[in-house]
Formats: structure tokens, sequence, C-alpha cells
């Protein structure tokens, strides 16, 4: 049986949260989440505050700034690039003060090159994506900037044991070619699975000796792309499994590899009772047929995406069912 990051019956946060108090928010986490709680991230602080921004910042000789259509590669580090450097910055900082006792696992974010080059422009105003040679200098710059940004949060957290996941919500799209072009009127060429799997897994090796988790909340997760890439972990939203999915996340799975399942809705909504939540955990479990004592040990309870779209008070709240859910089915299966 493969060593896990984490112990059995855990549940962690996906990323983003409401507001824009950083300290509030981690304790939060903390708290609802003791035993793999993870960086919040805060898109509601505006302009590099969001999911391609804060990691674009992280860029290493690559600069972009803001255009009305969206984030752009430029000659030079502007205020836009200042502003996502300095909220990491703020974030760190507050990490170190509330969290750097933390001897257990913790949970860094960052976004994948896939979905960056799918979102930041060029100086023409095409996406990245449609040009290799952008694609594969991202990457580097991509990787290089990662591998830093870990090391610094080690520095940080020197008795934590770190994992890192890569979010990569617009995969599926790149794989499948409907990626708009500029102008809308056409899509981009599709991505050759094993190139697109190269570009993760450099990322992924140059970020060190950390454990990794592939983050995809899309339809037509690319299981076997992501295994294929060395990812510990995946991380997917439940209800977008379809039975025609069994196969690959059944092969994840007999590899050794964990399972993030987004099992709690992660915009305001009335919960169903505690059994409810876990039932359709089980179900996927006993459809693919495995031992019940690996579930809890293999699978990781988290809400189906981030949840920066949610009200404070309904955060706790799902935070709580994702733990109280990942406890119902340690205790059920010992």
């Amino acid at each position: 049986m493969t060593s896990f990051s984490w112990g059995p019956g855990t549940a962690t946060g996906v990323g983003s949260y409401p507001g824009e108090d950083g300290a509030e928010a981690l304790r939060v986490v903390l708290g609802e989440l003791p035993e793999l709680p993870h960086l919040p991230e805060l898109p509601g602080r505006g302009v590099g505050a969001d999911l391609i921004g804060r990691t674009a910042g992280l860029l290493v000789d690559l600069a972009v700034r803001v255009e009305p259509s969206g984030w752009r590669f430029g000659d030079r580090p502007g205020r836009d690039t200042r502003r996502s450097l300095d909220h990491l910055a703020r974030d760190l900082d507050v990490l170190e003060e509330v969290a750097g006792a933390h001897d257990g696992p913790f949970k860094i974010q960052v976004c994948g090159p896939w979905t960056l080059a799918a979102a930041i422009e060029l100086r023409t105003g095409d996406r990245a994506l449609k040009d290799p040679g952008a694609v594969r200098d991202l990457t580097a710059s991509l990787a290089e900037g990662v591998a830093r940004h870990v090391a610094d949060v080690r520095r940080r957290l020197p008795g934590a044991t770190l994992l890192l996941q890569i979010d990569e919500p617009s995969l599926p799209a790149v794989l499948a070619g409907t990626v708009p072009t500029a102008s809308g009127l056409s899509r981009l060429r599709p991505v050759e699975e094993p190139v697109a799997q190269e570009a993760l897994r450099s990322v992924r090796e140059q970020a060190g000796d950390v454990f990794t988790i592939a983050h995809c909340c899309a339809r037509r997760v690319p299981y076997g792309l992501l295994r294929g890439a060395g990812f510990g972990a995946l991380s997917v939203d439940l209800a977008l499994i379809p039975a025609r999915d069994d196969d690959p996340v059944g092969e994840a799975i007999d590899a050794g590899v964990g399972l993030f399942l987004g099992a709690v809705p992660a915009t305001d909504t009335a919960l169903p009772p505690l059994a409810a939540t876990a039932r359709p955990v089980r179900d996927l479990w006993r459809r693919l047929g495995f031992p019940p004592a690996r579930l809890a040990e293999q699978v990781v309870i988290t809400p189906a995406c981030g949840m920066a779209g949610a009200s404070p008070r309904y955060v706790r709240t799902a935070l709580k069912r994702c733990r109280d859910t990942a406890r119902m089915l340690y205790e059920a299966a010992d």
C-alpha cells in the first residue's frame, strides 16, 4: 500500500475563499481542516489575486500586465505584476506568523502551464497556447518560479510536510481543441497528450521533493495523462465523474494514486444529512471494487471546487462537512 502524506479520514480545501482578510481565512482553514490545512487564495482582493495573476507573478523573466481582454505578456514588470507579488508576499508573511509552527502536512496551490497558456495573451493578442515556442518558454519560466515558491514556503514552515497542488481547469479544453481564439470566431488546435503530459511533468519534477496533486474540476478529466505525468494524487469534482470514467479512476487508485474528491458543494446551499454527503463517495468506491478500508486512507474529502463565490458563513459549514464526512468514512471502515 502506498504511503500518503496525510492520515486516514482527512479533509482539505481546494484553494479560493471569499473576502480579503488573509489572516482570518487562514485561521478558518487551520481550525476546520487541522489534518491537512492549505494556504487560502482570495481573488476578491482584485487584480493579481486571481488564479491566473497570482501564478503569473511567480514567472521568472516573463512579465505580465492586465489589458481589457485579460492578462497579457509585457516588456517589463509593471504595477499588475507588483500587485501579484504584493498579494503573495502578504499571504506568506501571514502564513509564517499564523502557521509557522505547523508540523503536519500543508498544501499550497499554483496554476498549471496549460491553463496559463490558455489564458495569457501574447503581445499580438493571441493566446500563448497558439504558439508552441511561447508555451515552452512559459512552462520553463513557471517551473523555475514554482520551485522558488516551494522553497520559500518551506523556509516559512520548516516543520511542515508540503503538498503542491497544480490547478488545471482548462486542460480538458486544451486537449479537445475547444479553447477559443482571440477573436472568438474559431478554436485553437488541440494539444497532443504526450506534449501536455511532458509540460506538466517538467513543472512537477522541478518543484523538488514535494508531494504533488493535479486539480481539475472540469468535465473529461484526463486521468491517464495526469497519472502518467507522475502526480501522487488527483483532485476532482465527485459530481462530474461519469460511469465511463470508472476504468481510468480505478486504474489510478490501483496504481496507488490518491484521490481528492469534491463531495461538498462549493457555493451556498442547504446541505443534506451527513450520510447523504458520504453516500456518493461510498458508491463510487464500491462500484470500483476496492476494499472499504482503503477508502479512508487513499481518499481526501474536499469541496467541489474553490469557494470564492460562497459566503463566509457557508465556508465554515462546508469545511466542517468535509471534515465530518471524512471522519464518518474512516470510522465506518475501521
